[in-house]
């Protein structure tokens, strides 16, 4: 007798005890129905308080720096509204921190003074529930301040919130899995400091900060320099939930020279960066010691067969590819069409109709689908808009708009050449590359030509293709007949592989992001669960436990136990955990799988001072992980651990792998072989290993071993999202038949 829709954000109230904290449960905060009136009378409430006019007084930002707001003696940014270019509006002004600040920054972060890092994580959590609840209710400021910060239009910004909110709610929750344990102590690594970017100016920054939050540590928060007033207000929502100003301190800075202060300082424990590859580089060149987790962008692709449905992939191209006017990360930038297609002028006519269709302009005017770029395109943005490389023509020819530098309609490319700039650079504005395919193999190998690895597109309704491209393509979320972004917390966790990540490379908004900021110890032995599947490391586990009963191994006892309750753990868990394909959701209609690959070649480094435990446990990680193993000795290095690894009884250990001696040297010139590294410590790892590393964004795990393997086999493994639209306009097909 009523509708189902009847959300109003106009009157909107949220219940005190709600969420993860209070309801034990996580749920994805619903986006805003556009399709309600009463929420496009909410929106035009925003406009008219964000909307500001040339003249009006701007918001005045203060650095916070050791409980204090700093507006005296600091040089003064401004923050401009792009969309209004011409009448040149000042919305908000900002401070920047000086060098002399940093040494305060970092004297408040250790110190902790409000106790963040000794507080219960139940504590924690309910702070954290608070801050769900103020972004709630602060979402059309938010969405505002975006709007006028960085031109992002209502309906983009919108998500973004949602997203911050689902921040906020499973991080602490999701951290329970760790800190619930009985056999492992932990502790937050200690103090953090979070870079964001301006692109997604609300959901990125958030993520980071509660997730270092969530873990138990302090934070600095360095804003983009393009989007501090959305960040200004992100921390007024969690400032205003109990985290106090000592515990997040705001630090707007000039990234070439007081944010150098901050990545160098010896006293931050790690970083977390999204942003470009280049800036990740530059950062592990200043500290190759630093521990990075870096989303660092991506070149991507959506490929399209001859078997899509060629109207449900237009669209979804051209979502994927100029929503937030190309500047997502995650966007399609690079269209792959199979030849015959790519020969289609129809498809090739409607894809452009369908991009020129797309109003771009000011993101006041709400039948805008792209707003303003960040900035006026400059050096390969420019050109990439402007000029075409040899075989390249225009489908549809991007235009600079309403006297606007930053205003720029969509462009459509044709013919990109294989290893040309529009291949693989990443642009990051509203141009769509199209190259040509012979069949679904070769587009596979021109996508994985990019040297990226952040999101990937198939548009098939062939099961084997889609099969064929799953296991071919390298990228973290992929996506089957829809768009390429749009990721939601723990439903699609998002991070890529290869140049689209910077360190150990775990999901934001998986259920193991929050635990890479935590530092953990064992206290005891891990439980053990029951096991249905039987494995050699198993029985040769058995072999072992029997040997011990007869004292067979002496003085090697201790390590030999601990390696047998080690394998039993890293078993079960693998079969229960790491095995398995999950999808936490059951949505009718779209699978959403969370499944985990082996990282690759991975070398099991022992050093002089690893212990028997240290060294067997990495390599029956890595052997149950399925990665391709080498165990690399240091060059000379003979004592009990070496000689009992060439024993009889570790053969069905070590298995196939390669045994070598190598110098550090050695080591070096094995980089571009590897995915990983792993070492048992943090300080057995030289100095010019990690020097060397840097240049190419290697990751190489240096945390301490444990038995639990839910912790340990974390190392050796990648994850994937996969999202597959299964149903064909609201059809479920074989699976409605089947029930499935």
């Amino acid at each position: 007798t009523t509708p189902n829709r009847i959300q109003d954000r106009n009157r909107e109230v949220f219940a005190e005890k709600m969420g993860t904290f209070y309801q034990g449960e996580f749920r994805n905060e619903p986006n805003t129905d556009w399709s309600l009136a009463a929420n496009r009378k909410w929106a035009q409430s925003i406009r008219t308080q964000w909307k500001k006019d040339h003249g009006k007084e701007p918001i005045q930002i203060p650095l916070v720096i050791a409980g204090q707001e700093i507006y005296a003696g600091r040089e003064i940014k401004d923050c401009r509204d792009p969309s209004q270019f011409e009448v040149d509006v000042c919305i908000a002004r900002y401070r920047l921190a000086n060098e002399s600040d940093i040494e305060r920054i970092f004297e408040t972060a250790i110190a902790d003074p409000d106790g963040w890092r000794v507080k219960d994580p139940k504590v924690r959590h309910k702070i954290l529930s608070k801050v769900a609840l103020n972004l709630r209710y602060q979402r059309g400021d938010l969405i505002g301040a975006a709007a006028a910060n960085t031109g992002k239009i209502f309906a983009e910004a919108d998500m973004e919130v949602s997203e911050a909110v689902d921040f906020a709610e499973y991080y602490p929750h999701s951290a329970k899995t760790f800190t619930a344990m009985e056999n492992v102590a932990f502790q937050g690594k200690g103090v953090g400091l979070v870079i964001s970017p301006w692109n997604f100016p609300i959901a990125i920054p958030c993520g980071g900060i509660l997730a270092s939050l969530a873990a138990g540590n302090t934070v600095i928060f360095k804003p983009a320099s393009d989007a501090v007033l959305v960040a200004w207000l992100l921390c007024q929502a969690l400032w205003n939930a109990g985290v106090s100003r000592n515990i997040l301190q705001f630090c707007p800075c000039r990234g070439s020279e007081t944010g150098t202060g901050l990545t160098h300082h010896p006293d931050v424990d790690f970083i977390i960066l999204t942003g470009g590859t280049e800036t990740g580089l530059k950062i592990l060149a200043q500290r190759p010691d630093a521990f990075l987790a870096a989303e660092t962008g991506g070149k991507n692709t959506t490929i399209v067969t001859a078997m899509a449905d060629r109207g449900q992939a237009i669209k979804n191209v051209i979502y994927s590819a100029f929503g937030n006017s190309g500047q997502k990360c995650s966007a399609t930038s690079l269209l792959i069409l199979e030849k015959e297609l790519y020969e289609d002028e129809r498809f090739k006519k409607q894809l452009a109709d369908a991009a020129k269709s797309l109003r771009a302009g000011s993101a006041w005017a709400f039948e805008n689908k792209m707003g303003p770029l960040i900035r006026p395109p400059r050096g390969r943005l420019k050109q990439a808009l402007t000029t075409l490389e040899p075989g390249e023509s225009w489908a549809l020819r991007p235009i600079n708009i309403e006297n606007n530098p930053h205003m720029w309609s969509a462009g459509i490319k044709w013919g990109v050449q294989p290893g040309s700039a529009t291949h693989t650079i990443e642009f990051f504005g509203p141009l769509l590359g199209v190259m040509r395919a012979e069949n679904l193999a070769q587009a596979i190998e021109l996508a994985n030509q990019t040297g990226y690895g952040l999101t990937a597109g198939l548009e098939s309704l062939d099961p084997r293709e889609q099969r064929q491209w799953q296991e071919s393509i390298i990228a973290g979320n992929l996506y089957i007949n829809r768009g390429t972004t749009g990721a939601m917390v723990l439903r699609q966790p998002f991070g890529g592989m290869k140049k689209s990540t910077l360190g150990p490379g775990l999901k934001a908004g998986s259920p193991n992001y929050v635990a890479q900021f935590m530092d953990f110890k064992e206290t005891g032995y891990p439980p053990l669960g029951p096991m249905e599947k039987e494995d050699s490391l198993l029985f040769l586990a058995q072999k072992w436990q029997q040997k011990l009963k007869w004292g067979e191994f002496g003085d090697l006892k201790a390590d030999i136990d601990k390696t047998i309750r080690a394998i039993k753990s890293y078993l079960y868990h693998y079969e229960h955990e790491f095995s398995r394909k999950t999808d936490y959701f059951h949505l009718s209609g779209q699978d959403n799988i969370l499944r985990f690959l082996p990282i690759g070649r991975i070398a099991i480094r022992i050093h002089k001072n690893d212990n028997l435990f240290e060294a067997l446990a990495r390599i029956a990680a890595a052997r149950i992980c399925r990665c391709q193993i080498m165990v690399s000795i240091s060059k000379g290095l003979k004592n009990a651990l070496t000689e009992f690894l060439y024993e009889q009884d570790c053969t069905p250990l070590v298995g196939d792998a390669e045994i070598l001696q190598h110098s550090d040297d050695d080591l070096i010139d094995l980089l571009p072989e590897m995915e990983r590294i792993r070492y048992a410590a943090w300080d057995r790892v030289p100095q010019m290993l990690l020097e060397a590393a840097s240049q190419s964004g290697f990751y190489i795990a240096r945390a301490p071993v444990m038995m639990e393997g839910r912790i340990e086999l974390l190392h050796y493994l990648q994850n994937q999202s996969i999202c597959d639209m299964y149903h064909r306009y609201g059809n479920l097909g074989r699976r409605g038949l089947s029930g499935d």
